[in-house]
């Protein structure tokens, strides 16, 4: 599965690079089958990146760039807090919750500091600092390498370190969600993590400003129907809201604080 999705993410920036490629010389370049190169250009095509053509495909849509978290802590901040802000009042004492590492989630872990007997696990060190010094709040790190963009913790360590737990909610950021794929984001490594986070979490809530809707990133963390909630800004359009709560999923638009 690793090597699938390594073979992907190089198609994926081989299209970016090029516009279009071939099924011949991609089974050249990976030595494996036409039959897995066209899977792998279906898969790409399902992501609405691409569109199958004879022989290849074509680029039809760039993934968006990554930015690392400090660039992103710049962006949307307002709306960010407003989320933060919303997003601390699903958490009550006793609860034991994971924060998903990110610019969003970032801003939960600063209003969760007048909170008592909540105990975090998280693999984020921004959030693991920020929550250093509430009082009320048990922080755990899930250990693992940590990756630098991100200044998240991943790997093969910190998906272990989540077997022994079982949480009431997990609060996820994601770089993309969309109706038909799901949720998404860029690193490989940091959606298997997420995965392992929502197998571990009886209720998943994204947290998200609605510049994400409709983005697909290269590597998928979960299908729409395994989360419960989504706190967002006013900035939802109103087909996606729709099609969010036609799949059950209860959206929490985060209204900003009067001036």
């Amino acid at each position: 599965m690793r090597n699938t999705r390594s073979r992907r993410q190089q198609i994926l920036q081989l299209l970016i690079e090029q516009g279009t490629v071939q099924v011949s010389e991609l089974v050249d370049r990976f030595d494996v089958s036409a039959v897995t190169i066209r899977t792998d250009l279906g898969q790409i095509e399902i992501q609405g990146l691409a569109t199958r053509t004879h022989g290849g495909a074509t680029l039809v849509r760039m993934p968006p760039l990554e930015q690392d978290i400090h660039e992103k802590d710049a962006l949307n901040l307002s709306l960010k807090e407003s989320i933060g802000r919303r997003a601390a009042l699903q958490v009550h004492a006793g609860d034991n919750i994971i924060i998903d590492s990110g610019s969003t989630t970032m801003t939960l872990a600063r209003h969760l500091h007048g909170h008592r007997d909540v105990t975090v696990m998280t693999n984020g060190l921004n959030i693991a600092w920020e929550l250093a010094n509430a009082p009320g709040v048990n922080v755990l790190l899930t250990g693992g390498l940590l990756r630098k963009q991100s200044l998240s913790l991943q790997g093969n360590q910190a998906e272990s370190s989540l077997t022994s737990y079982s949480f009431d909610t997990l609060f996820l950021g994601v770089d993309g969600l969309d109706l038909q794929f799901g949720l998404t984001t860029h690193d490989e490594s940091e959606a298997r993590l997420n995965h392992r986070m929502v197998e571990r979490a009886r209720r998943i809530v994204v947290l998200t400003d609605a510049s994400k809707f409709g983005r697909v990133s290269l590597h998928r963390i979960a299908r729409l129907d395994q989360i419960q909630a989504i706190i967002t800004d006013p900035g939802i359009d109103d087909a996606t809201r729709e099609g969010l709560q036609q799949q059950g999923i209860e959206v929490i638009i985060a209204e900003p604080p009067p001036p």
